[in-house]
This record gives structure tokens, C-alpha cells and sequence, in this order.
């Protein structure tokens, strides 16, 4: 049985310190939505998105074009801690199960959004922050399937924060990293109070880059195979271009303490940033937490 808990300071520390993404304009993936595969694209299980659906009330000058600037974008003030944090993963057998309550081992800005906060004008995000009971019921080596399969909208993964993952858009199918007021470790919650992120959190613990290796293992994706930071073999910075149509590929990574060869996605500083499709069979998910219809707001 392996068990892992998460700490708060030394995810966070480690995390600003490796895994922060670099300052530069970056491609704009609005419209970039698809029914099939696509490198570059979400392959997403929703195909019509509302004009006027819950999101931000107003692009921000950090949206120049077809680029966006991670660096000049507004983030949600603010530093809550979640002591009550916790994240548990154990192997049984051909079983990796995964227990928390989503709430992340490092801090948060304060939702809902205040409206002495400057994000306000931009995104005026109603929904605190909840704990939810989430338990996923994973393979320990996942199989790539005879195709691949849509991302819906909701969870698609879960990081090593605690935290879950996201796809890239948001409920009008834009690019919900550049239009969403996201905090300092570029989270939010949605309508049900699930903190999320849509793109890779510089508050993800990865220690590799410049210290010339692949990138550490940072979550599991529904299908089980698992997202690592944004650098390759070697410690080559990877982009959406050097990777497939789900946004991962296959070579020797680190998997339960040893070498294995195994399929992995990557997340990268570009649209879409982590899992574009499911390469492997992922595994059912109440889309609300606790059951229920579509959730209200990704």
C-alpha cells in the first residue's frame, strides 16, 4: 500500500519555485474547440456553448488579439489558508484510489470575489470555497484505448494539491485561463464551490526544468495515466506542438517509484494546457459534486 498526504508550505514553496510559467505572450484558445481529436484543440463532450453564459463580465486589456498575457492579467487578491486540506492516494492491487475533500494544500485568493478587489470589474465570481468529499477509483497502469474519447466539462482530473483539474474552457467555450479571474495559483472555484484550474498552477510541486530532467508527476487524469509538468526528457520546455492530439505521449517517466514506459500528458504553458482529450478509459464522475445536473459554473 503506498499512502500520500499533501503539506501545505512545502507544495507551495517547491511549486513558485519550479514550476512557474514563463512571462511572454501565449496563443488564444478561443474557438480552438473540437469534435475529434486535434493537437491543440479540446475534443470536448459539449459542443454548443451559451454566448451568454456565467463567466467574465469583461475582457481585460491582457487580451491582446489572438495572444494573451499571463503576466499582465489581473489575479484574485488575497492568501486563505486550508489547513483542513487533505489528499490521499493509495495503491491496492491494480487500484489507485484517490480520497480528499478539494480543498488544496497551498493558499487561495478570497472568493467570492470582493468587490474592492480590482478582478471584480472584470469577473464578479460569486462562489466560495467548498469542501467536497471526492473519491476516484483509478487503474495503477492504465491502457491506451482503441481511440480516444472527449473531456467533459468539470473535472477531467485531480492534481497532487488536491485540487481538480479542468479542461481548458469556460461555459461560453472560450479560453477560461485568459478570460476567468483566477487567484495567485491560478485557481477558482465554480458554482458547487470546487476549486479547479484550467492550466498548470505555478503552486504545483515540480522540481525539474532547470534542473535539466522531466518534469514531476503533478496529477492523474480520469483514464489514470498521469500529468506531469511542463518539461520533457532532458528538461526541453514542451508546448502543444510537441505533443499528440490528447496532449501527452509515451516514454519512460517515474510511475510508483521506478522506470516505467507508460502513455502521460504534459501540462504546457499553451492553450490547451493539460488533457485536450482522453487517451485511455476514464472513469465515471457525478459532473456536480455529490450528483446532480451540469455544474453551474467551470
Amino acid at each position: 500500500m503506498i499512502a500520500r498526504s499533501l503539506s501545505l508550505g512545502a507544495v507551495l514553496a517547491a511549486g513558485l519555485a519550479g514550476g512557474t510559467l514563463a512571462a511572454d505572450l501565449r496563443p488564444l484558445g478561443d474557438g480552438s474547440v473540437s469534435s475529434g481529436p486535434r493537437a491543440g484543440f479540446v475534443f470536448a463532450c459539449q459542443q454548443s456553448f451559451p454566448a451568454n453564459g456565467p463567466g467574465a463580465s469583461r475582457e481585460g486589456p491582457w487580451i491582446k488579439g489572438a495572444e494573451w498575457d499571463l503576466d499582465e492579467k489581473v489575479k484574485v487578491a488575497g492568501a486563505v489558508d486550508w489547513p483542513n486540506a487533505l489528499l490521499t492516494i493509495e495503491v491496492q492491487g491494480e487500484r489507485r484510489l484517490v480520497t480528499g475533500n478539494n480543498l488544496p494544500s497551498h493558499p487561495t485568493g478570497v472568493f467570492p470575489i470582493a468587490q474592492d478587489d480590482p478582478a471584480f470589474y472584470y469577473d464578479r465570481n460569486p462562489n466560495p470555497i467548498r469542501a467536497i468529499d471526492l473519491k476516484l477509483d483509478l487503474p495503477r497502469l492504465p491502457k491506451v484505448a482503441a481511440a480516444p474519447s472527449c473531456v467533459p466539462m468539470g473535472i477531467i482530473g485531480i492534481a497532487l494539491t488536491g485540487a481538480v483539474v479542468y479542461n481548458a474552457l469556460d461555459l461560453r467555450g472560450k479560453d477560461a485561463a485568459a478570460h476567468e479571474m483566477l487567484d495567485a495559483c491560478l485557481g477558482h472555484p465554480q458554482g458547487a464551490g470546487q476549486y479547479h484550474y484550467h492550466a498548470p498552477s505555478p503552486c504545483l510541486l515540480d522540481t525539474s526544468g532547470p534542473a535539466g530532467r522531466h518534469s514531476d508527476l503533478v496529477g492523474y487524469a480520469l483514464d489514470g495515466f498521469g500529468i506531469y509538468g511542463p518539461y520533457g526528457e532532458d528538461g526541453a520546455k514542451l508546448a502543444s506542438k510537441d505533443l499528440d492530439a490528447c496532449h501527452g505521449h509515451t516514454h519512460e517517466v517515474a510511475w510508483d517509484g521506478k522506470k516505467t514506459a507508460l502513455y502521460h500528458y504534459h501540462f504546457t504553458p499553451d492553450y490547451p494546457y493539460s488533457v485536450g482529450c482522453f487517451a485511455g478509459a476514464p472513469i465515471a464522475v457525478a459532473r456536480r459534486p455529490g450528483g446532480g445536473g451540469p455544474l453551474a459554473r467551470p
